[in-house]
């Protein structure tokens, strides 16, 4: 069984912020690959959708804490579920990949960000796998990263979003296990 959870605040005015593309990922992904319509389940605080593909159980989580608390919805999956951490994908924003990019990572550190970091703090480890995608801006890291992290994607960034998910939609096609395999 594999989670794949994507990191960003729950509500209608943060759908289109930067510090919400994990969100947008896991909706694409879960379109792409015709999961199941997202419920609401209480017990994690998070959206879930699950599927069986390939012989392997995959749930689709948007936890519905703000970005900082995210680790309280991951760490309940993967107790509840009883799954390795091994297992974990989390995909979140990077204010240090420019925008149009993505890597993917395991067992680092947080770099600063709240919602990572929480994770890493509930499940004890940070050896997990991430696919960090690029929002930082042509001209620079901006100064106040908060508050630019919070704002809408320009029309300009939406196409530049458009083309690196499906790029990430095929990694996970080609092999979801390849991900959770990364050292």
């Amino acid at each position: 069984m594999i989670l794949i959870t994507g990191l960003g605040n729950p509500g209608k005015e943060y759908e289109k912020t930067r510090h919400s593309v994990g969100f947008l990922a896991i909706d694409a992904i879960a379109t792409n690959f015709q999961f199941p319509i997202f419920k609401f389940q209480s017990i994690f605080n998070a959206q879930i959708s699950k599927k069986t593909a390939d012989n392997q159980e995959i749930i689709l989580a948007k936890p519905q804490t703000f970005m900082n608390e995210s680790g309280t919805a991951v760490e309940k999956l993967i107790k509840n579920y009883k799954l390795k951490i091994k297992n974990l994908i989390v995909i979140h924003d990077d204010i240090d990949l420019p925008l149009g990019e993505f890597k993917i990572s395991k067992n680092r550190g947080s770099a600063g960000h709240k919602g990572v970091q929480s994770i890493i703090n509930e499940l004890k480890t940070k050896d997990f796998s991430r696919v960090r995608i690029g929002i930082c801006p042509k001209i620079g890291k901006p100064k106040a990263v908060e508050k630019f992290v919070l704002q809408n994607f320009t029309k300009t960034e939406e196409k530049a979003l458009q083309a690196v998910i499906p790029k990430i939609i095929d990694l996970l096609k080609s092999d979801v296990n390849k991900l959770t395999s990364i050292s």
